[in-house]
């Protein structure tokens, strides 16, 4: 394998990639099957979404067993992330939310959470039955012969620097593009126009409306997020502002969402609306919403500004090359 020091090629950068988070995959298999940390869990899963972002992101210069694409690697992803979902939801309930509520809400919150861990346990024999099953199996193999003997296309032998723009603008361009941040806002002639400052109402009318749209730009900043990492190396400040300020879109929306997905979780389980039962943990959950959505206004109006698609599209298409690089990179073109 190819170490970055000497890596020059899209295929090098590519197999340096897949092999990091096969690693990391391989990893901590073991320690997710005897579910002692929650933490292993989710670096198992960050290791499967960083291996299928990298698997798009070089697909160009790839060439895969029929196993290794993107669809297999989400169907294993989405069965650990209903564990890690549930994890997730536990703590917030149990760390975040508890110790602000009175003591009747409590005893409601401890039964809610008792009926929770008794789902997870159900969770946990299914990703255990997932990373024991063929699929992941084959494709654990399979990422492991790849690795023995790769295999790649003949834009692979391209140095990755002239090459990194049309790798990241069509993603780039996707998220600028997203309806999603037009949420809130007004266009007259062409002309972008924020609202005045929403009152609590006004922003829980807007998020129970536009809840699926804002979640799927939330999709959209991650997977940007993910492809923008690949890369980072190759790009000065302004390029890991803009890898920052995305990934705190993706933080802020979900956010919001995990308040509904709460939500839902509590009335299935209290056969209640929340305000009935829990008008103190409603009224947090209300709060939350409020706050995040005063956040992702900054953000919104900074991604919808002229100056701000201009530079982040600028940048893209300046990856930094030191002076060694250069030579190798000059050497390849002689």
């Amino acid at each position: 394998m190819t170490d970055k020091d000497n890596a020059v090629t899209l295929k090098e950068w590519a197999n340096i990639a897949i092999a990091k988070h096969t690693r990391k995959i391989f990893k901590y298999e073991a320690r997710v099957l005897q579910d002692k940390d929650s933490e292993d869990l989710h670096q198992i899963r960050v290791g499967m979404r960083r291996l299928r972002s990298a698997i798009a992101g070089f697909a160009v210069a790839l060439e895969l067993p029929p196993t290794v694409n993107q669809k297999n690697i989400a169907k294993i992803g989405r069965s650990l992330g209903k564990l890690r979902d549930l994890d997730v939801l536990l703590a917030n309930l149990a760390n975040n939310y508890r110790p602000l509520l009175p003591a009747g809400e409590q005893k409601s919150l401890d039964k809610v959470i008792k009926s929770l861990n008794k789902q997870r346990k159900k969770e946990v024999k299914q990703v255990r039955q997932t990373l024991n099953s063929k699929l992941y199996l084959n494709l654990q193999q399979e990422l492991q012969n790849w690795l023995e003997h790769p295999r790649y296309q003949a834009i692979g032998d391209l140095s990755i620097y002239p090459v990194l723009p049309d790798l990241l603008l069509p993603q780039i361009s996707q998220l600028l593009l997203h309806p999603g941040w037009l949420v809130g806002v007004e266009l007259k002639e062409g002309t972008i126009q924020f609202p005045e400052s929403l009152n609590t109402k006004a922003v829980e009318q807007l998020l129970e409306q536009e809840e699926l749209i804002l979640h799927d730009l939330r999709k959209s900043a991650k997977r940007t997020r993910y492809n923008l990492e690949l890369f980072s190396q190759f790009y000065d400040d302004i390029y890991h502002y803009y890898l920052k300020q995305i990934e705190q879109i993706q933080e802020v929306l979900g956010q919001i969402q995990d308040c509904y997905v709460l939500r839902e979780v509590l009335e299935k389980a209290l056969k209640s609306v929340v305000a009935e039962k829990m008008p103190e943990l409603a009224t947090l959950l209300t709060q939350t919403r409020s706050q995040k959505w005063q956040e992702w206004e900054l953000l919104q109006e900074e991604f919808l500004d002229d100056k701000t698609r201009k530079e982040l599209r600028q940048t893209i298409q300046q990856p930094r090359v030191n002076s060694e690089m250069r030579d190798q990179v000059g050497g390849m073109r002689n």
